[in-house]
Parts: C-alpha cells; structure tokens; sequence
C-alpha cells in the first residue's frame, strides 16, 4: 500500500485519499452554501430549502436563512410551505391514474364525467377534453372571481361549488367574456389555473371521493409523503414557514434579530383558495423530493407504485402543435426545459411563495427549490444545482 508523508505522519494512501475527498465535499458544500446566501441577500428572500436527488436517493439537502422571522426560526428542508403550481404535476397524476384504470379518456368530452355542462360559449359545438385542460389548450380563461377565493384559513367553499358557478351559466362567477377565450379548445396555449380546479373536480367526480382525500390516499400515501397535504388541518403546523412580502430595501443582508427584520417584510396569513388542486400542495423539499423519485424510476418509490412507465412517459412528451404551442414545451401538465435539456419541471407562483422542480429521467437527476418570498430567481439556484450535480 502507498504511504503519503503528511506535517511528519505517515499515513495509509486510502486514509489519504478519503481526507482529499471529504474536503473537496466540505469545499463544495460551502460553496453552495455561499450561492444560495448571496441569492437570498440579493433578492430580498427571507428563507430558501432545497434538495438534489440523485437516483432514488436525496444526495444534498439544506435550508437558509428563516422558515418564521417573527419566531427567528432558520428555515429547513424539512418545513412544510404550500408550493404553488408544482401541485399541478400531482393533480396530473391523480388524473393519469384513473386513465390507468379506465375510469376516464383522456381526449373524451369532459361533460360525460360531470353533472353541469362545460362548454366556451363562443363555439359551443366543441367539446374541451381532458388532454386540453392538462396542456392548458382548454380555452379556459382565469378571470379576476378565481382571485376572489383567496381567504386565510382553509376554504370556506366546496371545490365543486366554486366550479359549477364558474362554468354553469347560472353560476354566481360565470361571465362569457372573462372565463373563456374567443379561440375555440384545441387551438391556442394558454396557461389556465382554473382548468385544472377543474380537472381536480373530474378526479373527485370519477373517484366518488374528495379530490384531497383520494390524493392523499392514492399519491401522498403510497409515495409516503407523511407531511404533505393541501389544507391546514392536515398539517402540523408547528412545522409551517410563513410567506412574506417584501417592503423596503436591505442595507446588505438580513438582520439577525426579529426587531430589525419586520420592517421590512410583512407575512401573510396561512391562506388557501377555493381552486386548490392547482396550487395548494402544502409539503416540505425532502417529501416532494420522493415524488420526484418515483417520477426519475418509471413510477416506483420504495417498492410502491404510483403510476406505469407508459403513463410517466406520456406525461413528459410533447403534446401541442406549433402552431398551437410555439415555445414546443409542453407535455401533460409538465414543462420541457429548454435550457436544462432534457430536464422536465414545473414552477410555482404564489403570494410569498416561490417554487421549482426539475427531473432528469434520463440521468435520474433531480433538483427543487422552495422559497417564502415571490421573487423570480429560483432557476438561477436549480441551474446552479443542477450544474454541480449532473456529474
């Protein structure tokens, strides 16, 4: 065996070789640590959580800065926060795996599954299916009434009551002209968060079962996702980062104590919205990291499966025309990333929230951010990530 002499020691080459290594890690762990910081300081983000899963192993995970200011809590990849429009990709599962089931058709009119009719009334002799609502291709609009179910709280509102008065011509929020654009279905890409409240609803209306309770039951269950869930009551709230506004310019970076940080960010309450299958998945980075897991192994996390290779594959296959999609991105519910090629991803937009994931299949390479701040730099963090780790 090699020996290397090192400060008059003599020591074994493989003892030698571990010590390299472990300080290339620390060197690289501080480096990262040093990246995220200055993306936090830089744009006004109270706290940040992030995770790589390499395989179908979590292979970094850490948190920065605060999951509460008020409390002077540092975040970590292990709080919960609502994520935004990442729900989207579990709200597509739930639908992919009734198709699995043959319990619904993809390009089927919706209007055979529901007890109200769906239709844009500017051409009421097409049909919208449910392939159109997963690509955002419905002609479904968002009209300002979807901004009206945004209360602190858990909603005070069915799920099915908010749709049918959205889409039912008598409803209390049905408006031609705002909740529908003049293109017919099929034939424009247009980002809708009300298409997939009501995709929710179709999966309620199909399983005979509340949309949140089949998806804990059929998704969180399986996938052991023991702190994810879409309302209050199912979280331990102990464990929930509160999401901020930012008021005012920091000098340099955040403060250490509560009295001078509050002046410059105000929270928000724990809110939720009455159109919750698009964006109220409330989970932490290392929970959401399992269903990316499952995603990057045909299906399977642990054993357990929770959708076929075939249905993962269709999901993460170009949908749309060009002329229909120009930015060719689209899949089922899911983004192809045009500068991560060929990663798949989906982000998220809410008050004091900021999310992004993305899924390599091929490499099995996986990368998520959370952040309690709505600031537009969360790519920034995943490419940096995803740089780092793809080796």
């Amino acid at each position: 065996m090699q020996n290397r002499l090192i400060a008059g020691f003599t020591l074994p080459f493989s003892f030698c070789l571990f010590f390299v290594c472990a300080s290339a890690q620390i060197e690289q762990q501080d480096s990262i640590n040093l990246f995220i910081e200055h993306q936090a300081s830089r744009f006004h983000v109270p706290g940040i959580a992030a995770c790589v899963v390499k395989g179908d192993k979590v292979v970094w995970a850490s948190g920065f800065g605060y999951a509460s200011i008020e409390r002077e809590e540092a975040m970590s990849a292990s709080h919960v926060m609502n994520i935004a429009s990442i729900s989207k990709t579990i709200t597509a599962t739930a639908v992919m795996q009734l198709w699995e089931k043959e319990k619904l058709e993809l390009d089927r009119d919706i209007n055979d599954y529901l007890d109200f009719t769906v239709r844009n009334p500017n051409h009421p002799q097409r049909p919208i299916s449910i392939r159109q609502l997963l690509t955002h291709s419905s002609s479904i609009e968002d009209a300002m009434s979807l901004k009206i179910g945004y209360q602190c709280g858990d909603p005070a509102r069915s799920l099915k009551d908010w749709i049918q008065h959205y889409f039912d011509e008598k409803g209390e929020f049905y408006d031609p002209k705002e909740n529908f654009l003049e293109d017919a279905p099929g034939e424009i890409h247009q980002y809708s968060n009300v298409g997939f409240g009501l995709l929710g609803l179709l999966v309620e209306t199909v399983a005979e079962m509340p949309f949140h309770e089949y998806v804990k039951a059929h998704v969180f269950g399986p996938l052991k996702m023991k702190d994810s869930g879409y309302f209050l009551s199912e979280i331990d709230s102990s464990r929930l980062v509160t999401s901020y506004l930012y008021l005012g310019a920091l000098q340099k970076s955040l403060p250490s104590t509560t009295k001078a940080v509050l002046p410059y960010f105000n929270p928000y309450c724990q809110y939720s919205f009455w159109n919750y299958p698009d964006g109220l998945v409330r989970t932490s980075v290392l929970d959401l990291a399992k269903f990316a897991t499952a995603f990057m192994n045909e299906g399977v996390y642990e054993g357990a499966r929770v959708l076929e290779k075939e249905s993962i594959d269709s999901m993460m296959t170009l949908q749309l025309d060009k002329s229909v999609n120009e930015d060719q991105d689209q899949g089922l519910s899911w983004f192809q990333s045009s500068s991560l090629y060929p990663t798949w991803y989906h982000g998220g937009s809410d008050p004091g929230v900021s999310t992004r994931m993305y899924i390599n299949k091929e490499d099995k390479l996986a990368c998520i951010v959370f952040q309690n701040a709505n600031v537009d730099n969360t790519y920034y963090i995943i490419r940096e990530l995803y740089d780092r780790f793809k080796d």
